[in-house]
């Protein structure tokens, strides 16, 4: 008796080992799922780390990490034309831009030789946490007197082109755009922020999301005037150009500053019933009156000029688009405004393709026949910029936690933006079918050549520096 008992005891023992060691088993495979699941989100190849920059301009957001070349087919490039828009605050006195902002995207094909596609897909764009714009602080004050002001009766939240703050995109010639977006800078929450967020979704002939992405589709109401004019801005330049000129505009509100002073920002082919265009007459006039850039265009908060690498006091406006005494003189002598602007080139000289001939930065095409936005960033806000946000398409292709840098710089993961001192060694590492390690390039590319000639900008750019924490041998 005695020992059947001593061998049920041995027997619960071993039973209760055994569920011991099932349990520790348990507990060890969790945790190990949980490090493999934070190892497999984070951690990457040495060679193909990158750390912060020191400099907090550069600091990438926290976005999903993306392998470079990923896995889809296709890649989709989005930005602002201007990167920044400005819109009225109000819409019943003096008026100078309506709410209008623009998108414009490049769909690529992924290939040894991508293409830039245009056909057999649908793109679509919705304004991030802002879906109407009517009923938001003033501005349904421009659907209130859109017909007077512009000739135009709209519907509640649709812009002068029949878009609205989402939709589908026209496919022009090598690119998708949607013009007239009437998205202010006011999220549905009340929260006031002018560099709102637009997605981008592309879908394939059978209606499957084949890429997305996002792009700041930024708009500033800082148009006021108070520095010089007061509380009551709109009515204080509206008398006292009646007294000056012999107008009855306080009579008339809203006035449309444009129905006189031609803008080609709002479609005008010539400088109107008064011969001088709105930009002259403005720049000109205040050219001696001490005010600076920022005191009219966004401005001491929204700040128009982001670009890090752009960025002075004053936005690096005079840099590239002289005085305001400059501004007016040249469009005296035959310049027109908005179609007439600097180019990089001015600065930025002998390097292949960066000149754009007639064409500004906005309109320049580039490597593959991609605009050059599409590569490094909107206009104002070209990467790296000020703002995070600016930088999210870099930061999805390139990976998160990398330094901002434009598509398909080295400088990404090596100490120099045009690669380490052995580039003679990107062959054995880069190139080919099977490459050791993928970089930029292959966010478009599947197969990058060894030809440097072939290289955006031929690989002659300037060493803009790159991650300094650099990358193992």
């Amino acid at each position: 008796m005695l020992e059947i008992i001593n061998i049920q005891a041995t027997k619960m023992n071993i039973n209760e080992k055994i569920k011991q060691m099932e349990r520790l088993k348990l507990a060890w495979k969790v945790m190990l799922l949980i490090s493999l699941t934070t190892w497999g989100c984070t951690k990457q190849n040495v060679d193909d780390q990158a750390g912060l920059t020191d400099d907090a301009t550069e600091k990438a957001g926290k976005i999903s990490s993306v392998v470079f070349g990923g896995t889809s087919a296709y890649v989709v490039f989005a930005w602002n034309d201007l990167g920044m828009h400005c819109l009225n605050p109000t819409y019943d006195k003096l008026v100078i831009l309506p709410p209008y902002n623009n998108l414009k995207v490049q769909v690529v094909k992924r290939g040894k030789v991508p293409t830039v596609v245009t056909t057999g897909l649908t793109v679509s764009y919705s304004i991030d946490n802002n879906t109407y714009s009517v009923g938001k602080e003033n501005y349904g004050q421009f659907w209130t007197y859109a017909k007077s002001l512009f000739g135009v009766t709209l519907a509640p939240n649709i812009g002068m082109t029949g878009n609205g703050l989402s939709g589908n995109m026209k496919a022009e010639t090598g690119f998708f755009s949607a013009d007239g977006i009437p998205v202010v800078p006011v999220y549905d929450s009340g929260v006031k922020d002018p560099y709102q967020q637009a997605t981008i979704t592309v879908k394939d002939a059978s209606g499957k999301i084949v890429a997305t992405t996002k792009a700041v589709i930024p708009t500033s109401d800082e148009i006021n005037c108070a520095k010089c004019h007061g509380a009551n801005a709109f009515d204080d330049i509206l008398t006292k150009h009646d007294k000056a000129h012999g107008t009855t505009l306080m009579t008339s509100k809203p006035v449309l500053c444009a129905s006189c002073h031609g803008s080609p920002a709002l479609g005008s082919t010539s400088a109107g019933s008064s011969g001088k265009y709105l930009s002259e007459a403005i720049h000109g006039y205040h050219a001696t009156k001490g005010a600076s850039c920022y005191d009219c265009h966004p401005g001491a908060n929204t700040k128009c000029s982001r670009s890090a690498r752009h960025t002075a006091a004053d936005g690096n406006c005079t840099t590239c688009h002289g005085s305001m005494a400059n501004v007016a003189s040249t469009i005296k002598s035959g310049r027109i405004p908005w179609v007439g602007e600097p180019t990089c080139v001015s600065c930025h000289t002998g390097v292949a393709g960066v000149s754009t001939g007639t064409e500004t930065y906005k309109n320049g095409h580039g490597h593959g026949n991609l605009y050059c936005s599409a590569c490094h960033g909107s206009p104002h806000a070209m990467v790296p910029s000020l703002n995070v946000k600016d930088n999210y398409q870099e930061l999805q292709y390139q990976g998160s936690n990398r330094p901002v840098k434009s598509i398909g710089s080295c400088g990404v993961c090596h100490q120099s933006s045009r690669g380490d001192s052995e580039i003679g060694e990107f062959a054995g590492k880069h190139g080919g079918a099977s490459p050791k390690i993928k970089m930029s390039c292959h966010t478009c590319h599947t197969e990058v050549s060894t030809d440097q000639s072939k290289w955006p900008h031929a690989f002659q750019w300037k060493d803009s520096g790159g991650n300094r924490a650099g990358v193992s041998n």
